[in-house]
């Protein structure tokens, strides 16, 4: 496997070899910053938490160096925050069991770049590496421009590569916007409830972030409780923790379709219904 740049790493935390690591892959999270796995991926961590026949991998395509710092990282140049954060995604694989964990070092500026390919390129190498069954991204509603250049240069890799090596499901997962607007019958719905102490764990350990102004940690496990709570309105929780997914493999199974298209077809089919319910109770229908 070859990446762009000199500085990107694997790290094995149960310290096998790269090229025994990598091919025992089942379930690969693709994030744009140390964190972002933690937060969207939790389902395919616990998918493979403590089993030895499904293997979770993370990919965390930027180097950090945009990160936000107040408190006692408030005076830490580019260059060491980049180091702390690699360091608390390392310690994340470690405590989530992961089979391999890959941090490619690019800037944003590249990830962003509608013409730059390095990072489609690294992402092409590393699942024809490892040929996961499932992938775990950004969703491509997201808000976070860092976030759209790394799921469209995920789409991008995965629909180049021979139609029998892609992935059987890809879902789009919620960080910078959730996806509790989505038709129910449209999302995919992750049930992570029951192991609160490890998804408080994994997130806990990004304190760069949590001491650096900003309660992720809290936030994320909010969300998932308000979507166990709001999905349905005439039953009886049926979980406390859940995390909604936007379903990408038709664009990845079949390379014709235009990702704007279908993305848009989810929001057109969000308006429709919101009208439709507006003008039934307006009697306009």
């Amino acid at each position: 496997m070859k990446l762009k740049l000199p500085t990107a790493q694997v790290f094995v935390p149960d310290g096998q070899p790269v090229a025994m690591a990598l091919p025992r892959i089942t379930h690969l999270g693709i994030g744009a910053h140390q964190d972002d796995l933690e937060f969207m991926s939790f389902h395919g961590i616990l998918e493979c938490f403590a089993r030895d026949d499904q293997w979770f991998g993370g990919v965390t395509c930027t180097n950090g160096a945009g990160s936000s710092r107040t408190g006692a990282y408030e005076k830490f140049t580019d260059a060491q925050m980049m180091a702390v954060r690699r360091v608390e995604q390392n310690n994340a694989a470690v405590v989530g069991q992961y089979g391999a964990m890959i941090q490619l070092d690019h800037p944003s500026s590249t990830v962003k770049s509608p013409t730059d390919p390095a990072l489609k390129n690294d992402l092409k190498e590393i699942l024809a590496a490892t040929r996961p069954e499932v992938v775990y991204t950004h969703n491509p509603a997201d808000k976070h421009d860092t976030h759209i250049g790394v799921v469209i240069a995920a789409l991008q890799a995965m629909r180049e590569l021979p139609r029998d090596q892609r992935p059987k499901r890809v879902i789009g997962c919620e960080v910078w916007r959730n996806l509790d607007w989505l038709a129910d019958a449209e999302k995919v719905v992750m049930d992570v409830s029951g192991r609160d102490n490890l998804a408080a764990a994994l997130n806990g350990i990004f304190d760069s972030q949590i001491a650096g102004g900003k309660r992720y940690d809290l936030a994320t496990l909010g969300r998932r409780a308000a979507n166990a709570t709001f999905f349905e309105s005439h039953a009886t929780d049926r979980a406390n923790q859940v995390i909604f997914g936007l379903d990408l493999t038709p664009v990845v199974a079949d390379e014709t379709k235009d990702i704007v298209d279908f993305v848009g077809g989810f929001i057109d089919r969000f308006n429709v219904d919101v009208k439709k319910k507006l003008s039934q109770r307006l009697g306009k229908i």
